[in-house]
């Protein structure tokens, strides 16, 4: 008789952001660099896993001293939490008062454009993985990508002009 294994749920439903599935949590530099990813059920609260990934980023980076973050990760009393034991002072970014319909939001915009980066990788625009490990890997792999190729990016010297229409780069005569 072959034992039975518990596994514990990765999937549920959010009933206010309206989602099944998962939510992927991020952490990012102002360069839209990942520095912790996390991926939980959709039925966890985002003020709870705060404190979770602040600590991680603590142990992981220790040289962050600011994190912008949004108004629902700022509930439970997550500010003067993470001043008091982690030394990270945590700012967060609230809608202005007033205005309806879409606006952008300063410093979240960060964090919006790795999303965007990251969901341009055709496995991200759906969630088909049946362990969260294994999104949060193929995420930081999507990142990896994302940054080497801005490394190896050739910066083009002031004697070379880059031929737009067919994408390589051309020697002029000095």
């Amino acid at each position: 008789m072959r034992p039975l294994i518990f596994l514990p749920l990765s999937r549920c439903r959010d009933n206010g952001k309206k989602i099944n599935g998962r939510k992927r949590h991020l952490i990012c530099d102002h360069r839209g660099l990942a520095l912790l990813v996390w991926v939980t059920p959709a039925d966890v609260q985002d003020s709870l896993i705060a404190r979770d990934m602040l600590v991680r980023l603590a142990l992981l980076h220790p040289e962050v001293a600011i994190v912008w973050a949004d108004a629902a990760y700022a509930k439970n009393q997550l500010v003067p939490w993470a001043q008091k034991y982690l030394d990270i002072t945590v700012k967060t970014v609230r809608r202005p008062p007033g205005i309806k319909g879409f606006v952008v939001l300063p410093r979240r915009w960060a964090v919006e454009r790795s999303w965007s980066w990251i969901l341009r990788a055709r496995r991200h625009c759906r969630d088909h993985e049946r362990l969260p490990e294994m999104s949060e890997a193929l995420i930081t792999w999507a990142c990896i990508t994302l940054m080497t190729r801005r490394l190896t990016r050739r910066q083009a010297r002031p004697a070379e002009r880059r031929d737009a229409a067919h994408g390589y780069v051309m020697a002029q005569a000095a």
